[in-house]
Parts: structure tokens; C-alpha cells; sequence
């Protein structure tokens, strides 16, 4: 009994051992044709961000320089706001 324990306890291990190898792969997946737009997610709608928050939907105002969200790759900057175009950097 104590063996099957042991076997299904490091069964569990590996398992979850492999699930966080994969995790960042099906991230990269998800970037293919979009980019970062900084300064065009509405407040809550941001994907990530830099410095203020530490990630998606913390974002406190609208068109927040420092956050981004993903948008088609070769739109961001044609995007316009109250405050300009999207950026491809954080300000």
C-alpha cells in the first residue's frame, strides 16, 4: 500500500513538473503576429505592463503609458488616442 502511495505522489510530481516546462511555450504561441501597443489599453484592459502594476488588467487610468496591450503586429502605431499613437515602447 505504501509503494502505490509513493508511486502516485511522484506520478503527481512529474505531472506537475511538466505542466510548468510547457506553460511558457503556449505563451510564445499567443505573441505570433501581435505586438506590445503601450498606451492604448483602457483602465482594466491591459495585457501586461512595466513599473506601476505588476500585470494584466491592473491598470488604474486609460491609455496608461507604462502598460500595453497585444494588438496585430503593424497597428500600433497608426492606433491614435486622446494623448497621440500607440507606441512600441513604454514611455
Amino acid at each position: 500500500m505504501t509503494n502505490r502511495i509513493a508511486a502516485f505522489a511522484l506520478a503527481g510530481s512529474l505531472a506537475s513538473a511538466l505542466a510548468a516546462v510547457a506553460a511558457p511555450a503556449s505563451q510564445a504561441a499567443d505573441m505570433s503576429g501581435k505586438e506590445k501597443c503601450y498606451g492604448v489599453a483602457m483602465k482594466g484592459q491591459n495585457d501586461c505592463a512595466a513599473g506601476k502594476h505588476d500585470c494584466a488588467g491592473k491598470s488604474t487610468m486609460n491609455y496608461d503609458k507604462s502598460s500595453f496591450k497585444l494588438v496585430p503586429t503593424g497597428t500600433c502605431t497608426s492606433m491614435k488616442t486622446p494623448h497621440g499613437h500607440g507606441m512600441l515602447k513604454s514611455a
